[in-house]
């Protein structure tokens, strides 16, 4: 590349002069080449032009796996004719980050004038000692520091990093993206497939696009398995959709089990049947299935919702929820899924209340402000002579001998909280009848009063 050095991993791996994958000889070199992120790279946004200028600035770029991070890492970097050295946090260590700094170090004291660009794949994965390893370098101006990471990074950056670099959110690639990446590799003759005259109708090149989900990089790889699939075979160098099937057979959504769009689609599915959308509760749901969500998970998170946002307005939500998940523990996938299904639907289409989770929210707030109170004596256990003679119980009245079963006027709080109302039902369900009857039992106390 034009005006950079190449990076810690590249040199070791050009000396054997080896295999190199589609994706990674397919890689696009300037920004006519590259595919997706109109939102950044569109002729009067910021970054384009700043690239284009050559105008470095440290920063992060968040997105989602295979959507150019590191290739437009190298872009900016071949654009300012800066060199390029890339770490990876998944094998790097503070060893290779002082190694990298002395690189930078070395080349500004050969070049006054020379600028570095120090790319860190999988930024996250470093603990927050390597991560402040970098500060002092970017401030005086030793780097430029340009991170990538699949992780939100508010929650797995320093502040200190965040306040010093300018994020970037890189967009999952549509399909029209992809197609396009896979046209491009077909059509080069020097670093894709196109002096193998493959022959792929647009149908299979769809359903590549389909079965990428959104990563180029995944296109690329199984567009170079189908190709060499073919190869072995005489006089056919045509790639179908049948052998796209069979390529991508074992192809699932991106679901990443322990980071961002994990938390994207279960907060999509609970949001949906708190919403009353039995449909788009249905597809997270399935979504999430498809991607090897653990189905216990989304069981346990569903009896959740049928407490948070059905509650009392329909009380049957509950034990719907739990008899889904006990039927998945039955029997299992792909029959107990169906149970979970069920339950979701029932959930999503149901009255809604969280009267009840406000309320648990305001007593505990309470309980905990307020300190140890008192438990009033008419309500405190007399099982012995002394506890009644100091006065435990006294005064008590038993509910079931007044009418209605209601005592008017007795309270039940300590009397610093005298008054206080958390539970108020919603006009939703069976809390509609919840209301009526505590508000006809709290008039009788009132007009008592």
């Amino acid at each position: 590349m034009p005006g950079t050095s190449a990076n810690l991993t590249s040199e070791l791996f050009d000396q054997k002069e080896g295999y190199r994958p589609l994706a990674d000889r397919m890689r696009p070199t300037t920004l006519a080449e590259f595919a997706g992120q109109t939102h950044l790279l569109s002729c009067d946004q910021p970054l384009r032009l700043a690239i284009e200028q050559g105008r470095l600035h440290s920063m992060i770029f968040w997105g989602p796996p295979g959507t150019g991070k590191t290739t437009l890492a190298r872009i900016i970097s071949s654009t300012s004719q800066a060199q390029f050295i890339s770490i990876s946090a998944v094998l790097a260590g503070v060893k290779e980050i002082r190694q990298a700094i002395e690189r930078a170090k070395l080349r500004s004291q050969e070049n006054a004038s020379s600028t570095t660009v120090l790319f860190v794949d999988e930024v996250h994965r470093f603990n927050k000692a390597q991560q402040d390893a970098f500060l002092p370098h970017i401030e005086d101006g030793t780097i430029y520091f340009i991170g990538a990471t699949t992780e939100n990074p508010s929650f797995e950056l320093n502040n200190a990093l965040l306040s010093r670099a300018r994020i970037y959110v890189l967009k999952r690639l549509t399909e029209e993206d992809v197609g396009r990446c896979v046209e491009q590799a077909l059509q080069d003759d020097i670093r894709g497939l196109g002096n193998r005259n493959l022959k792929i109708d647009k149908d299979a090149i769809d359903m590549l696009a389909v079965a990428a989900d959104g990563d180029a990089r995944r296109a690329l790889n199984f567009l170079e398995i189908a190709a060499d699939w073919i190869g072995e075979k005489a006089a056919e160098n045509s790639i179908t959709c049948e052998i796209i099937k069979e390529v991508t057979a074992q192809g699932t959504r991106r679901f990443d089990k322990h980071g961002e769009y994990f938390y994207d689609q279960i907060s999509a599915l609970h949001k949906s049947v708190r919403g009353s959308d039995p449909d788009a509760a249905l597809y997270w749901f399935c979504r999430m299935i498809d991607g090897g969500c653990d189905p216990n998970y989304i069981a346990r998170r569903v009896l959740r919702m049928a407490v948070e946002d059905i509650g009392n307005a329909d009380p049957r939500g509950l034990q719907i929820a739990v008899c889904a998940w006990d039927t998945y523990e039955r029997l299992g996938s792909p029959e107990g899924e169906l149970a979970i299904a069920q339950a979701i639907v029932y959930l999503a289409c149901m009255p809604k209340s969280n009267a009840v989770y406000r309320a648990y929210g305001l007593a505990m707030k309470d309980a905990k402000s307020h300190g140890s109170q008192e438990v009033p004596m008419h309500l405190r256990n007399a099982p012995t002579k002394l506890m009644k003679d100091l006065g435990y119980g006294h005064g008590y009245r038993y509910a079931h001998d007044e009418p209605d079963a209601y005592a008017q006027g007795e309270c039940y709080f300590p009397e610093i909280l005298q008054g206080t109302r958390y539970y108020t039902p919603v006009d939703q369900g069976l809390e509609i009848r919840i209301k009526e009857r505590m508000d006809k039992l709290r008039g009788k106390t009132e007009n008592q009063d």
